[in-house]
């Protein structure tokens, strides 16, 4: 199979879509790799370590979707990638098609079949090709909520640690999957007042046993997410529904009841975001207020940093890819329920339901796709 990898065009995105070790991999089963010129140069890789390892590469993104039979990526087409895609071809990336009604009639009508990193599952139950990215944006989120209570950019001016006699940041982190989680570990880490909020007795019993009095948690009622937000001077949202839009826990009129300057992180941001102030920035700008209260909402959080990043995607996605490329789509989606899940889009059919409702939009099964 021709397998190609054009460089990310969204703003401030530095990942790429295949490592040269992934493309080493792909070259030894016996396809081909096409690599557009500066692809991995923001993650530190460059073209001379993609030939090195056997792949070509190629002047333009547009070379490169007319050549491969598979497109790999990091982040979502663009609307200009999305009209190179072309009935048959398949894309292998995060799509996050639920809040995104225009990428996902382009995909629709481009007649590719769409499988997402978002929504491939395995047998735990987990998101295996989401989790890498989720642990990154998770590690981040404190980070970068931190730099955002500073005065200077319109935050609280309060210290995450607080120093020996004043008392620490309080955190406030919606949602205990590992987003949440490692969200948590390193607020706490960095000395803040930590809670979790979570719908799931057994994941807080599972936070309990494991953390200790690493941080504290708290069930996810209305009640106490409120009355935890007032409290808080960041508030870290981390809520996902697999391939859904995410759900909206602090609505605009609450924001009056927060710290003045408080700061929000959105990371459930590309499926929505889960506050209603929520709307997706960029690295350039990425932070905005909207009643006194600082919010972060940056769409790719771990393109920051985007050696990690790429590295920890690339040995999530690789086996997939290279099932993909030995087997074809059909017969790999056949053999594993799991990747079946990561079916997004075929032949023009909306094939994941979660985002059809989305959407208000109809969608077969994974098993129909499979007969088209």
């Amino acid at each position: 199979m021709k397998i190609g990898c054009p460089r990310e065009i969204k703003p401030q995105e530095f990942r790429v879509g295949m490592t040269p070790t992934a493309a080493h991999e792909a070259v030894t089963n016996g396809h081909e790799v096409f690599i557009e010129t500066g692809a991995g140069m923001g993650a530190g890789f460059s073209d001379a370590d993609y030939t090195a390892v056997g792949a070509r590469i190629l002047g333009t993104a547009k070379e490169v979707f007319a050549t491969a039979d598979m497109i790999v990526k990091v982040k979502e087409p663009q609307a200009v990638e999305r009209k190179m895609l072309r009935e048959g071809q398949i894309l292998f990336t995060y799509l996050h098609l639920a809040p995104d009604p225009e990428q996902t009639r382009d995909l629709l009508a481009s007649g590719a079949t769409c499988i997402a990193y978002e929504t491939v599952t395995d047998r735990n139950g987990g998101l295996p090709l989401l989790a890498p990215m989720s642990e990154v944006a998770g590690r981040l989120a404190p980070q970068v909520g931190a730099w955002t209570l500073q005065k200077a950019n319109g935050g609280r001016g309060v210290l995450l640690g607080g120093v020996p006699g004043v008392l620490p940041a309080k955190v406030l982190v919606i949602g205990g999957g590992v987003v949440g989680t490692h969200a948590a570990k390193i607020a706490a880490g960095m000395g803040a007042d930590v809670t979790v909020l979570d719908r799931s007795i057994t994941r807080l019993r599972y936070l309990d046993d494991v953390f200790g009095g690493t941080f504290k948690n708290a069930y996810a009622s209305a009640g106490n997410t409120i009355s935890l937000a007032r409290e808080a001077d960041m508030i870290i949202g981390a809520v996902l529904i697999p391939g859904a839009a995410a759900p909206k826990l602090i609505s605009k009129a609450q924001l009056k009841e927060l710290k003045p300057g408080a700061a929000l992180v959105d990371v459930a941001i590309d499926q929505g975001g889960c506050f209603e102030t929520s709307h997706a920035t960029t690295h350039q700008d990425p932070i905005y207020e909207v009643d006194g209260i600082m919010h972060y909402c940056v769409a790719n959080m771990p393109g920051a940093v985007a050696r990690t990043s790429t590295q920890a995607l690339g040995n999530a996605t690789m086996p997939f890819m290279i099932a993909l490329a030995n087997k074809g789509w059909r017969q790999a989606c056949a053999d594993d329920p799991h990747l079946l899940n990561g079916l997004n889009v075929h032949a023009g059919k909306l094939t994941y339901a979660a985002v059809g409702e989305a959407l208000g939009m109809s969608s077969i099964s994974g098993a129909e796709a499979l007969k088209i």
